[in-house]
This record gives structure tokens, sequence and C-alpha cells, in this order.
């Protein structure tokens, strides 16, 4: 699997690229991680395939090998094999934790397991505040105790937990797929209500219930899940990533390029591709996947951000790189993560016009960018400013490529073999 970079690691950009080619879409970050958590929740040995090449996936492999799994990654193959012992440890360490949000997903599967998790509060992007209000309202519901103590969730259901009617404020991810891998070994029935609807969160349900849960509701803002007295291993195949198929879109569109996408479900990027063809790119399925074409400058257009079926907040880098070269003026509203505009202070070094009121991002377009030393802050900031660099005068570089290999495998290769000129320095 792929190794995580140095800090210090930046790639090197020259500008004036037209992406054109074949690409293949690796397996779902947003879904492996927690997909490797909630294999927690059976002994014995569990296989994933379609498993992404890239850095988190070690991580998370060996914060479950701390916890007292055996876990085989092979890299020819895409895959990982997880064997759970009957009773793992039920501590996950900071020194894991603090690399990886995703990694506050085995809380859930622990404390079902085990009766008690301790689980470092998690580090990962710089791209707001997330806190875990909604991920301990749940589990208290369920009736476990849960404390936060130098720097550590603790959570404990001595009697096991058992099942609650949970109503979310906001529908979370995290919280949504927490309260599912607790609830999925709970006595009675748990009943979610404003569940998140991502297809990362329905892969994950549909992995549960392949390992022998009763699961209802999956895709709707209403789960249902009727807890059973216990789960087996299984087999599943990770979704493709659906961030990583909007981040080859949006290159096609931003560099008036032609690129072929393999291996993805344009089901599952509705909105964004929409967009796309108001802003002028010409958007075609294939027999496995996408293309999208944009023969001139595109126009800009106006997205908001929000939860699934919406625009992703994780495209939202791309969006705005794509109105600060396109024709017109246009405002990105942010709504789900309020740091997430930091990409923009990078943005504006390459020449962006951008202006930031809140949770607004209003862009005038220009005709190209121009070179200068950048920062990535976060995955997807970072493969933003790599292809912004790409319709940027001159050469770009861009630090923080480690954040880049966290989501991304192989990223400057796929890069170059649809004709850009990007290199990695170390």
């Amino acid at each position: 699997m792929a190794q995580p970079a140095h800090e210090g690691d930046r790639f090197r950009v020259v500008g004036g690229a037209h992406l054109q080619g074949d690409v293949r879409v690796c397996g779902a970050k947003n879904s492996v991680l927690k997909l490797m958590a909630a294999a927690l929740l059976a002994p014995g040995l569990t296989r994933l395939t379609n498993v992404p090449d890239i850095a988190d996936v070690k991580i998370m492999a060996e914060l479950l090998t701390r916890l007292g799994c055996k876990v085989e990654l092979d890299i020819k193959k895409s895959e990982v094999s997880i064997n759970v012992p009957e009773k793992p440890s039920h501590r996950a360490e900071y020194d894991l934790v603090r690399k990886m949000r995703a990694s506050i997903n085995v809380l859930g599967p622990l404390v079902a397991r085990c009766g008690e998790a301790e689980v470092a509060l998690p580090g990962g992007d710089a791209i707001g505040s997330r806190g875990l209000d909604y991920h301990i309202k749940g589990l208290m519901e369920m009736g476990a105790k849960v404390r936060n103590e130098h720097g550590y969730v603790i959570a404990k259901a001595e009697n096991g937990l058992h099942g609650a009617e949970i109503s979310l404020d906001f529908p979370s991810v995290g919280a949504t797929e927490n309260i599912m891998t607790a609830a999925v070994l709970a006595q009675g029935i748990t009943i979610l209500d404003n569940a998140a609807r991502e297809p990362d969160v329905v892969d994950l349900g549909e992995f549960l219930i392949s390992m022998g849960a009763d699961i209802e509701g999956l895709g709707t803002p209403t789960i249902t899940i009727r807890g059973v007295a216990s789960l087996k291993p299984t087999i599943h195949a990770t979704i493709p990533d659906r961030i990583v198929t909007g981040t080859w879109a949006f290159a096609a569109a931003i560099t008036q390029g032609d690129i072929r996408i393999h291996g993805c479900r344009a089901s599952d990027l509705e909105v964004p591709l929409e967009k796309l063809v108001s802003a002028g790119a010409v958007v075609t399925t294939t027999n496995d996947g996408v293309r999208v074409r944009m023969e001139h400058r595109p126009k800009a257009i106006d997205v908001s951000t929000l939860p699934y079926p919406g625009f992703p907040t994780d495209l939202q880098p791309f969006i705005i790189t794509m109105n600060s070269i396109a024709d017109g003026d246009a405002i990105v509203t942010e709504n789900v993560f309020e740091s997430r505009f930091i990409f923009v202070n990078e943005l504006l070094r390459l020449g962006a016009n951008v202006r930031v009121d809140g949770h607004h991002a209003a862009t005038r377009g220009i005709d190209h960018l121009s070179s200068a030393p950048v920062v990535a802050t976060d995955i997807r900031a970072g493969a933003g400013l790599i292809i912004a660099a790409l319709v940027a005068d001159g050469i770009t570089m861009v630090e923080g490529g480690f954040h880049i290999d966290r989501g991304y495998p192989n990223f400057a290769e796929q890069l170059r073999s649809l004709g850009a000129d990007v290199t990695r320095v170390e």
C-alpha cells in the first residue's frame, strides 16, 4: 500500500495543461476506512476488496493492529484482510488517531463489542470544527456513559447497549455511522432520524447486513436497526470513490480537457455533473463510468454545498477553482464546514479574484492564474491547488504533499498519464 509521504514533500506543477485520456477511480476513501473499523464487530477474518492505495488505509490498518487484529494489505489485489480477535483492545491511542478523522469510527464498534471504548479525540484535515456531540448523544441514548477525559472520549456500557429513538439535529455522516455500528449489536430496535444518506453510509450499511445485521432505510432520512446477538465476518467490495470521480470531472472542465473516467458511478454525482453541464461541459455516461469534455472556457456557476444528495463539500475547492478561471461572476456558499475557505487564501496567491464573506466566496473569473508557492491544508485543497496550478503561467510548487497521499493514489502519475507535467519533489 502507499507509504505516507514525508511532510516536506512537494509537487512541482508546470502550467498550461489540457488533460486528456483515461483514468480509473479507486475505492472510496470515505467508505473503506469505516468498513475497516466496522470489521471489529465480528471475530474472525473479514476481507475487503477494491481497497484504495492511500496513506489513510495504512494508518487505519496500524490502528486495528494495535487493537489486537491481524491485518494484511495486498497491493496487487487491492485487498485488505482483517482477522479480529474474540476480545479486541478497547483503547485507540492518540499518536495514530490524530492523523485521521475516520479513526473515531472505531468508537461505536468497540462499545458494542467490548462494552467500553477509549478513543483519542481525532485529528485530520484543517477544514473546521467537527465536534463529536452527535456521536456522544446517540451512544448515551443507547445507554452508554460517556465522558471526555485527558483528550480521550471514554464510553462504557457495562450492561450493554439498548435500542433508542435518536434524532440528529444535522445529518452527520460520522455520527450516523457510529450510531449504526453500535446499534447493530444493541438489544431492541434503534430508529435513527435525520440520518446521513451518503453512498458511503449506504455502503457501510450493506456491509453490516452482509455480516448479519438487520437494517432498513439505508439511503433515506430514517434508518431502523434491529439489534442481533452477534455478527459474522464477511467479504465486501468497497464502492468507487465519488470525490475522486468528481476531482477528475472538474479537472477536465478546468483545463479544457477531455477525460474518460472508468470504474465510477455517475449516479452518485448527479448534482456536480449537472453543474458541470451548466458550466458548458459535455458530460456523457459510459459502460463503466463517465466522460467529461470542455471545449471552451467554462461559465461561472453558483453552488451551495449540502449533505447528500446535494453538492458535496469535498468538491468545493474544485468548483471555486473552476469559477476563478471561468467567464463571469459566481458565489459558492459553504453550508457544511465553516473553515473550508482556508483553501481560498492559497488560491489568491495564484492570482485568483475571490472574496470571502462568512459562508460565501464570490469569484470574478480571469483568463488564467499565475504561478506561486502554495501550501495544501487538507486532502481536497491539495488536489484543488495542483489542478489550479495546471492552468497557471509558469511553475507552481505545492507543499503538503502528504495530505494528497491520504486521498489520491499515485496522483502525480495519473496526471502525467493525462498529459500534465507534474512531479514529486522531496
